[in-house]
């Protein structure tokens, strides 16, 4: 079996998000990529995860074709594919349909920034994507899904995908990534908590106007960057 490893990683990451809650019936997937082979494993398409194995989980390769696995990939392949070649810093991508950021991409509105455990993992509001058009949805939907992420990053000054390293696509649902697939995967399980933490801040003040940027800078490079002072050395 090649890569089976990352395989193994990949059906962990997928079981975290189950655990954790974020995944009905077998909605969601994770996937990893092994950048020196140039070969992503991700899970396959509307197989229940309880009974999945490492075997189970499809690699492809860059293009999307099937290297090995008896299984189709999971129908977001190419978004995740994409996001591997426009963002080389990461190394696993999870995508779910979880309640309360899927509320919010469905709203259409990026996630305040509105206290230090949001500050913790993200360097600002969680992005929306612009809606997809017609055109887009109607081409090649999946891969189009994974550009209108990719463009968030191209064009806004400043906003760095491993600070900022979830994005929310308009009318559809979250994906978040991270160094490794279980990074992603803990990012998916964090952003579903600061999404509903969000809602509830505005339910109780509609006004909320949310933490400051030095509050904001203080907590991010509290655990990360060279300075980082929390947890053991």
């Amino acid at each position: 079996m090649l890569l089976k490893d990352l395989r193994e990683q990949v059906l962990k990451a997928n079981l975290e998000l189950v655990h954790a809650g974020l995944v009905l019936y077998t909605f969601g997937n994770a996937s990893g990529i092994d950048r020196k082979e140039g070969l992503v494993a991700i899970k396959p398409s509307g197989v229940p995860y309880e009974t999945m194995q490492p075997s189970d989980i499809v690699l492809t390769d860059m293009d999307g074709k099937v290297v090995e696995g008896n299984l189709k990939p999971s129908s977001d392949l190419d978004t995740h594919i994409i996001l591997y070649k426009r963002l080389p810093a990461i190394g696993g991508v999870v995508h779910t349909h979880s309640t309360y950021a899927t509320s919010w991409a469905q709203a259409g509105r990026p996630i305040p920034a509105f206290g230090t455990t949001h500050a913790d993992y993200f360097r600002g509001p969680v992005p929306v994507t612009d809606p997809l058009t017609d055109e887009e949805i109607n081409g090649d939907y999946v891969l189009n899904t994974g550009l209108a992420i990719c463009r968030l990053f191209d064009r806004r000054d400043g906003l760095d995908p491993m600070a900022t390293p979830a994005a929310l696509v308009a009318g559809h649902a979250p994906f978040t990534w991270g160094p490794t697939p279980a990074d992603a995967a803990h990012t998916a399980v964090v952003l579903e908590t600061v999404a509903r933490m969000a809602i509830l801040s505005l339910s109780i003040n509609p006004e909320c106007a949310g933490v400051s940027k030095a509050l904001l800078d203080r907590h991010y490079f509290r655990k990360h960057g060279p300075k980082a002072t929390y947890g053991q050395n």
